[in-house]
């Protein structure tokens, strides 16, 4: 009872030190800096968790509206949302933060950096650059800053600096997959860049050079993949390269590793469904996987920048080979799939009523016409 007692007068002790210090719970004690951590810790565990980051920066915001930390925090977090947001136009609603960021942390290189790439995503390239520039000016050996400066000068189309940078950065952490995989980017850029020039048919001194930029490239994206086995785009675009090379074999066993990865955001299988159904459609001439991966993509996210162009081939693919075959019930129920997805209801249950006559056992296509039919 003693016991009781004692604990009793430590429990109202608590409650009254909470009360001075506004807390809203009794025996909660509410602080921005905890607030804060909470943000950064959460920011780490990816984009899932950037909504619940946002507001816990924005918690500790209301108690101290001008602290450096929260603000960089805050802003960066906002940042990494609108990168996130891939659907429709560029995303700048981290802007107002990262430039409140910067002016209450002038020497802070990291926050700039992200700054100028905002700049740049609202068409600002030339006050973007003058920041890049102060950066560069006042730093030497930062991987992580010089990083997301080369991809600004690589968005400008500036390569060669952009590839100075990194290789600067990759001296000071050898092991980094994104330096690999940026590196494999710009000389992936400087290849379609003559191949446009010669209007895709590069001979003599332009040939070797195309091939000399597809090595390189092809060094880069496998040093990525093979230092994070978990980097999607690093698949993607090693095996585009690979194809791009005429090394098809090789093309495919990286698009099959790519299919096989588990664990992987949707965004990154729609991306996987999408690169492969190309690869099929114009180097492998198959056009019956074509569509099925190009339904693959649609079906995981079918909300995207790629959903004009994949809904774009499969019309295109689907319409050529029911000119060839009327029959063609992959096609048939493809087109039925597309016009659903476009909201083009009765054109959608007309094909999809094709195909069922066809295969009338096939669910699918039942299930997807008697949505329809209850809905028209």
């Amino acid at each position: 009872m003693d016991q009781l007692e004692e604990a009793q007068k430590y429990t109202g002790k608590i409650g009254n030190v909470c009360k001075k210090l506004s807390s809203p719970s009794n025996y909660k004690l509410e602080c921005p800096e905890t607030d804060c951590e909470k943000g950064w810790a959460l920011l780490k565990f990816g984009g899932k968790y950037y909504q619940k980051a946002k507001a816990a920066f924005e918690k500790a915001l209301e108690v101290e509206p001008d602290n450096p930390e929260f603000n960089i925090g805050y802003a960066i977090t906002v940042y990494r949302l609108d990168d996130s947001d891939r659907e429709g136009s560029v995303k700048s609603f981290s802007l107002g933060p990262l430039r409140k960021a910067v002016t209450l942390n002038p020497d802070n290189s990291y926050i700039k950096v992200f700054l100028a790439l905002k700049l740049q995503d609202v068409h600002a390239e030339a006050e973007g650059e003058k920041y890049i520039e102060e950066i560069l000016d006042q730093i030497s050996s930062q991987p992580y800053v010089l990083r997301y400066a080369a991809k600004f000068y690589r968005r400008k189309n500036s390569w060669n600096k952009a590839l100075e940078l990194l290789k600067k950065a990759l001296e000071v952490t050898p092991t980094s997959s994104f330096l690999h995989h940026q590196m494999g980017l710009c000389y992936r850029a400087q290849m379609i860049q003559i191949k446009k020039a010669t209007h895709n048919r590069p001979k003599g001194k332009d040939k070797l050079k195309v091939d000399e930029l597809i090595s390189s490239a092809i060094f880069h994206f496998k040093a990525a993949m093979e230092r994070d086995s978990m980097f999607a785009f690093a698949y993607t675009d090693l095996a585009n390269m690979y194809a791009e090379g005429g090394q098809y074999s090789n093309a495919e066993d990286i698009f099959r590793k790519a299919l096989r990865l588990e664990n992987i955001t949707d965004d990154h299988k729609h991306q996987i469904h999408y690169h492969y159904g190309r690869f099929q459609e114009f180097h492998r001439k198959s056009e019956n996987t074509a569509i099925h991966h190009y339904l693959e993509a649609l079906k995981v996210k079918d909300r995207s920048p790629l959903r004009t162009k994949l809904t774009s081939a499969l019309k295109k693919l689907s319409t050529k080979r029911l000119c060839h075959n009327a029959l063609d019930v992959q096609s048939l129920s493809a087109l039925g799939f597309v016009y659903k997805l476009e909201g083009e209801k009765r054109q959608a249950a007309e094909y999809y009523e094709k195909a069922q006559k066809i295969d009338p056992e096939n669910a699918e296509f039942l299930t997807a016409l008697c949505e329809l039919r209850l809905s028209i």
